[in-house]
């Protein structure tokens, strides 16, 4: 599972760095490859660090410490050890939509991050499910994967917004518009590929950490209600990370949803526990 997981990793930043490439191509002609290939280096150098910092940063969450939330600190610690995992550091974010996910480079460095309304929605069980869910993604490694996914993906949609905006075109308009288009698409699709089976895999392993997949479920259903109705303020490219999609359903976020029909998660979980 490790070696496959980086396997995605090294995947995902070859396939970004080459849109990355033809944005640059797009904006200067062949004689800005070998600067945006040094910039890129660089670039996936950062994200494979500090990407962690960044969607922290998306969703403005702050690290806490123990004494603001020794509940939570306590439930954590609890089922982390369950898990047999390194205690993570724990966030908040402001957002009243309920909402967590988990981010960071290895078990030794996680976040787990819960929003304020998440914290005030749920009921215990469901609020463990959850936890277990995000200590699952970490157990299984995903979180990297994700999280370089979601940084990396907002580097393009900005650098082909660049392209449209400022390359040639006069020159060549339709390879500007296409670059607009594409750009952001093929960054979504990447995302959609890799974090709809990963969430499979960590709601059967969070399951299993929590002790039973009811609370989960529970929780999936109350948090997928929540997120049509509260809104949250951040990029597409960061929403990949929750444990159910933020944003609206509505226009084009529909298209891009990185996540399984919460009725399909439900319903394995529902499988689970009748068999379990």
């Amino acid at each position: 599972m490790i070696v496959s997981n980086y396997m995605k990793i090294f995947g995902l930043m070859a396939g970004l760095t080459a849109l990355i490439l033809a944005i640059a191509h797009q904006l200067g002609g062949p004689g800005a490859l070998v600067p945006a290939l040094v910039i890129t280096g660089l670039l996936n150098f950062g994200m494979f660090w500090f990407s962690d910092r960044a969607v922290l940063s998306a969703y403005r969450a702050q690290i806490i410490e123990p004494q603001s939330e020794p509940a939570l600190y306590e439930m954590v610690d609890r089922l982390r050890r369950r898990a047999g995992l390194p205690m993570p550091r724990i966030a908040v974010a402001p957002s009243q939509q309920p909402n967590a996910f988990a981010t960071g480079r290895d078990q030794g460095h996680a976040v787990v991050c819960f929003t304020r309304g998440i914290l005030q929605t749920l009921s215990r069980e469901e609020l463990e499910g959850v936890t277990a869910h995000e200590l699952a993604h970490i157990k299984n490694r995903d979180m990297l994967t994700n999280t370089v996914a979601a940084t990396m993906a907002g580097a393009v949609i900005i650098l082909a917004r660049i392209a449209f905006f400022f390359g040639d075109r006069d020159r060549n308009a339709f390879a500007g518009l296409a670059m607009l288009i594409l750009g952001p698409l093929a960054a979504f699709l990447v995302q959609m590929a890799i974090s709809r089976q990963m969430e499979f895999r960590a709601d059967r392993v969070g399951a299993a950490i929590a002790g039973s997949p009811q609370g989960l479920a529970g929780a999936l259903l109350s948090l997928e209600n929540s997120a049509r109705r509260i809104p949250m303020q951040v990029s597409p490219s960061a929403a990949h990370v929750c444990i159910v999609n933020p944003l609206r359903r509505g226009g084009l976020a529909g298209l891009f949803r990185t996540h399984p029909p919460t009725e399909e998660r439900v319903a394995k979980l529902e499988a689970l526990a009748r068999t379990g």
